[in-house]
């Protein structure tokens, strides 16, 4: 175990000026509080977070840091508190110890929900001071380091939560070499046959090759001086994990990979960068479609570098990355790189990484993961925004967009600002109008075309790639739905209070809402539309006084209100209604219906639907809107015990709209080759869409058919019946309500 000399030391390698009273105190106090905590090794727990403000003196860090990471556990595992730390070590230690505590009390059930929580106040605390995830990274980086010690049944599961969040935090943070080590760990564990296999042909493929990397790497440093640059190349082969990444990426085998080696050429500026790839290019032969620049486009991490892949000496695939000495400590280190004891200033405890591209991602990142997600959702929100592979493109006024692999023309809309992704109707790609879910390739030109009567649908979800872009449409369409809802329960609520004669006002509804536990208005309106509030209740609410009619009364008004209908009352007697010439569809007071794509949750008969020229009936389902039925729908005797779900509805279609509406046809036809074909076309020919269908042989001669299909209205479905009834072969159709 390191002692305290060899700890202040390490420091002052690289740190002159540190404060190694600061660092002894927090040794000693780090040391105590722990006290005969042993790790599962058995080793002093001590020695843990000793390693990790070791890993961290790699990083050369400041004194804040470190002191950070000896005292990182000590508010969660012994009996220290923030209020001690901040006496004995200052206000800005205290906090940072205080971000890396996990939330001891967490009154959740699921592992994941605990897991999103934690990582949600991790994030909450990296917002405010990066350090926090240096040390956090430094901690995990060695937890996995000794992770043979940790019970069996949690090794899967650190692996994995390495592999999918903090691996990816390192990378975005441009921390290259934690992240690589991270990987590699993780992978040992989550695959160890594979980890093993690919070592393995690693070393053989060493051994067979020789001393080729160092041949390489002389090459190339003796054809750049003789070009007058100075340069130093340093070569090594590719990491288990990548080499298994590419392998799957790709589908291809071992010994399908061509560039297992890596090299870096490092030159004193940015002209000479491009005059060493001028000398490459210019001496091997370049793999097209190899080159990318990242000095003239850097990533969102900061990195900086020009990457090419030549097939360099002994016919051997190279992989080169060239870049000046201050591009390559921020390749090695990215955030950490930072620091701002660096500076001649030296102010202690401050650090330039808030001024970094990766340090403004990662809070922009945050602040779009903290709008109200649930835990499960901001997890899965979070790992989508982590994961580093990415395309690089352009909006037609030339800003950069950086967006993962597979993104889509709706992750750019989002990335550019949330009401441009709520309004996107289509986009074009260089040029060329393009579907929404067209994959974007590094260099596309994106131009989004928008309409401000457009609510991104739901399904979007599913395609959209980005955290930002799932979690924005799915806002929209909670929002969207919420005022479905919102605009049914106050129809409902207006006939409801004019039934029973009634206002309904602001001033009746301020009274109401807070006697229905509700916030405002439109919740009350919202849960009225889902079921969730009946109208007897809002009403009494808003008039305590009010007596709701008996339901014998009830019953009659709902059947005479749902036209030349019947109703059966079975509520302790046997009452049955038929209401002759009830009202029609042109009856204003009634819920007008458009459709399902309408402003109203609506859905249709399940088992026959119903279209404009109908008589209706509309039945509110709680959670699910106004289901409409045909009058005439036996399934209607299911709620005859239930009259104030009855809605009194109309249709209200344009005689020139598009929409269309279900209906179900029972087709019989003579079972012979082609029957099928001639009953398709008669409704094709008269403009019908075959939704599904069903086909039940009810002899050797004839053949039952049931077919779903969406007309216009009922004028277009009695033309459909018609010229199905003109076949040969059609011998009889009928509609189907139930």
């Amino acid at each position: 175990m390191m002692r305290q000399y060899e700890l202040v030391e390490r420091v002052r390698r690289y740190n002159p000026n540190t404060d190694e009273a600061l660092l002894d105190r927090a040794y000693v106090y780090a040391m105590k509080a722990h006290g005969s905590q042993l790790r599962a090794s058995g080793d002093p727990y001590f020695s843990h977070p000793l390693e990790v403000a070791a890993i961290l003196t790699d990083l050369k860090l400041d004194d804040a840091t470190i002191v950070a990471a000896l005292l990182h556990d000590t508010i969660e595992d012994t009996d220290a508190t923030k209020a001690e730390i901040e006496r004995l070590f200052g206000a800005q230690i205290a906090t940072l110890v205080e971000g890396l505590t996990k939330i001891k009390k967490l009154d959740l059930v699921s592992k994941q929900a605990k897991q999103a929580e934690n990582l949600r106040k991790l994030l909450l605390a990296i917002a405010d001071d990066v350090r926090v995830l240096l040390v956090k990274l430094a901690d995990r980086l060695h937890n996995m380091r000794t992770l043979k010690w940790v019970p069996p049944e949690k090794r899967d599961r650190v692996a994995q939560e390495t592999l999918d969040i903090y691996a990816p935090l390192a990378a975005r943070m441009g921390m290259q070499e934690m992240r690589e080590e991270l990987e590699d760990l993780a992978f040992r564990q989550l695959s160890p046959e594979a980890y093993d296999s690919i070592t393995t042909r690693v070393s053989e493929l060493r051994q067979h090759n020789g001393p080729l990397v160092q041949e390489i790497e002389r090459e190339l440093t003796e054809e750049l001086e003789r070009r007058g640059i100075h340069a130093e190349v340093k070569g090594r082969e590719k990491r288990t994990f990548s080499i298994w990444g590419k392998m799957e990426r790709k589908a291809i085998g071992f010994e399908q990979l061509s560039d297992l080696y890596g090299f870096r050429v490092i030159v004193d500026s940015v002209e000479d960068c491009y005059r060493a790839l001028g000398v490459v290019h210019t001496k091997w032969a370049i793999v097209p479609g190899r080159f990318k620049d990242y000095i003239s486009t850097p990533k969102p991490n900061d990195y900086r570098s020009v990457h090419t892949t030549v097939v360099g000496p002994r016919r051997q695939r190279v992989e080169l990355q060239i870049r000046t000495r201050d591009m390559d400590e921020i390749a090695e280190y990215g955030i950490a790189a930072h620091a701002l004891y660096k500076d001649p200033s030296g102010a202690p405890g401050v650090m330039l990484s808030s001024e970094t591209r990766a340090y403004a991602w990662l809070r922009k990142t945050i602040e779009n993961l903290s709008q109200g997600l649930s835990p499960e959702e901001f997890l899965e929100h979070t790992k989508l925004e982590l994961f580093h592979d990415q395309v690089f493109c352009f909006t037609p006024k030339g800003r950069l967009i950086a967006l993962p692999r597979k993104a889509t023309p709706i992750d750019f809309a989002y990335a550019v600002h949330t009401d441009v992704g709520n309004t996107a109707v289509g986009c074009k790609i260089n040029g060329t109008i393009a579907p929404l879910v067209s994959e974007l390739k590094n260099g596309d030109e994106v131009e989004i075309i928008t309409s401000k009567a457009q609510t991104p649908p739901g399904a979007w979800e599913t395609i959209a790639v980005t955290g930002k872009a799932r979690a924005a449409v799915r806002r929209a369409t909670r929002a969207a739905v919420r005022a479905q809802y919102s605009g049914l329960g106050r129809k409902i609520a207006e006939r409801a209070f004019a039934k029973a004669g009634k206002a309904l006002s602001d001033e009746e509804m301020a009274r109401a809402v807070p006697r229905l536990a509700r916030a405002a208005a439109d919740d009350v309106f919202a849960a009225v539309g889902r079921g969730e509030i009946k109208t007897d209740d809002l009403i009494r609410a808003a008039y305590p006084e009010w007596v709701p009619p008996r339901l014998e009364d009830r019953a009659l008004g709902a059947a005479a209100a749902n036209a030349e209908g019947w109703f059966e009352l079975r509520r302790g007697h046997n009452l049955k209604f038929k209401i002759p010439g009830g009202a029609t569809d042109e009856r204003l007071d009634a819920i007008p219906i458009r459709g399902i794509n309408g402003d109203l949750p609506v859905r249709f008969a399940p088992d026959g639907g119903a279209v404009p020229g109908d008589r209706i009936v509309g039945i509110l389902t709680p959670g699910e809107g106004i289901t409409i039925y045909p009058i005439q729908s036996q399934s209607l005797q299911g709620f005859e015990d239930a009259p104030e779900r009855w809605l009194d509805v109309r249709w209200d279609v344009d005689e020139l709209s598009e929409a269309r509406f279900p209906a179900r046809l029972a087709v019989t036809a003579r079972n012979e080759p082609g029957s099928l074909a001639q009953v398709a076309s008669a409704i094709g020919d008269r403009g019908g869409n075959i939704e599904g269908l069903q086909m039940r042989t009810r002899s050797a001669d004839f053949t039952e058919m049931m077919i779903d299909i969406e007309v216009f209205d009922l004028r277009h479905l009695n033309g459909i019946m018609s010229g199905l009834k003109d076949r040969d072969v059609v011998s009889n159709v009928e509609r189907v309500n139930d």
